[in-house]
This record gives C-alpha cells, structure tokens and sequence, in this order.
C-alpha cells in the first residue's frame, strides 16, 4: 500500500513534528553549522526514541507519557526547543501545529 499523509503512522508524524520545531529553533539560535550546536545530535536522539517507543503506534504524547526514556540533559534541550517553537508553530506549520495538539489531548 502506499502511504499517503492519510496514512501515516503516528511515530512517523512525530518524527515530522519534532523535526520542524528543532529547525525552527536552530535557524532562529544558531548559524549556519555554528560550532557547538547541537540541534543536529538532538533530532538523532529524539528520532531513536520514537522508533524505540515501548507503545508503538498507540503511543501517548511525550508529556503525558508514564515512561520518560530522554535522559535528563536531552529532556531539557527538547523542553527549551519545544517552549520556543511551539507558538511558532501555529503560524509556520499550522496543520503539523494542531495534530500535534489533537494527539496530546487524545488518550
């Protein structure tokens, strides 16, 4: 079958999420392959993560889920990153903004 925005599968929709709000950030925090950013080693690490998801597709959001499988340093970058971009989100990605916001309220 083939996938189609329709289909996409909720980790994979995540992953185009996350993606979004770190270049946001980046372009906004850092320059071009400015030394020391780390935006790069961050999309990795949450890229890992979602495809190690204990709950697969059937996943909760992050924020509300039981497991926090970020170690603790990440976590704060994704905070920061996510705190920055989120508002900036409704206007650059609308769609991507408000999925993103029907899956946290889902259960």
């Amino acid at each position: 079958m083939k996938v189609t925005p329709r289909h996409v599968g909720r980790i994979s929709r995540e992953k185009r999420t996350v993606s979004a709000m770190i270049r946001l950030y980046c372009r906004h925090h850092h320059s071009a392959g400015a030394e020391g950013c780390s935006c790069n080693a961050l999309e990795r690490y949450a890229h890992a993560r979602l495809d190690r998801c204990p709950h697969g597709e059937g996943k909760p959001s992050c924020r509300r889920c039981t497991i926090h499988c970020y170690s603790p340093s990440m976590r704060r970058l994704m905070q920061e990153v996510m705190r920055w971009s989120g508002p900036r989100m409704v206007w650059r990605h609308p769609l991507m903004a408000l999925r993103h916001l029907w899956d946290d309220t889902r259960r």
